[in-house]
């Protein structure tokens, strides 16, 4: 396994070792052993899975403490732009945002501890997209900001026009960053 730092402290690009043949292949997506030893020390305790078409912008949301959650995020079929933001009151880098596309050719994962907002844009259809989490969903510790704040400036994709985005009622009524409370 590789880990790659990004430009935002304790965000980390994780790329398994892929071991390939004429039958196809095979890696380890997830091993706690492995985890611990590069400093991911989550207990995950759920699984979620999204089935999507191309151009389903699901974001920017975090659930505030104590229900905050630490997500390791992958996509087994199709591809997505993944985004995060630091929303850690505290970190050098509050407001800044890592984007990485995750695919089911690439298998590369997106560890973000708690503290970070996250989103992501389906490139493809027929995209599933699968995160283990480190806390259970509590609704009403949603917190979330809307996908296209003009404070972020997120480049979300050249591949799909925006106009074409799929998005739910939720997401369409979130807050601004300059708004946002952050709980972290």
């Amino acid at each position: 396994m590789n880990i790659i730092e990004t430009p935002i402290k304790d965000l980390l690009v994780i790329e398994p070792k892929i071991w390939k043949d004429p039958r196809g292949y095979f890696y380890e997506s997830y091993s706690a052993k492995s985890f611990s030893e590069v400093g991911i020390n989550a207990v995950f305790v759920q699984d979620n899975q999204s089935f999507s078409q191309k151009g389903t912008l699901r974001g920017l949301h975090a659930q505030a403490p104590p229900f905050a959650q630490g997500k390791l995020v992958r996509v087994l079929q199709g591809s997505v732009l993944d985004v995060a933001v630091d929303i850690r009151k505290n970190s050098a880098t509050y407001g800044e945002h890592f984007a990485l596309e995750l695919s089911g050719e690439n298998h590369k994962q997106l560890w973000m501890p708690p503290g970070f907002l996250h989103g992501f844009l389906t490139l493809e259809d027929n995209t599933i997209f699968t995160y283990k989490v480190t806390n259970y969903y509590d609704k009403s510790s949603e917190i979330g900001i809307m996908w296209n704040d003009p404070t972020l400036n997120i480049n979300w994709s050249e591949q799909v026009n925006a106009n074409e985005f799929l998005l739910s009622d939720k997401d369409l009524v979130l807050g601004n960053f300059k708004d946002l409370k952050s709980p972290f």
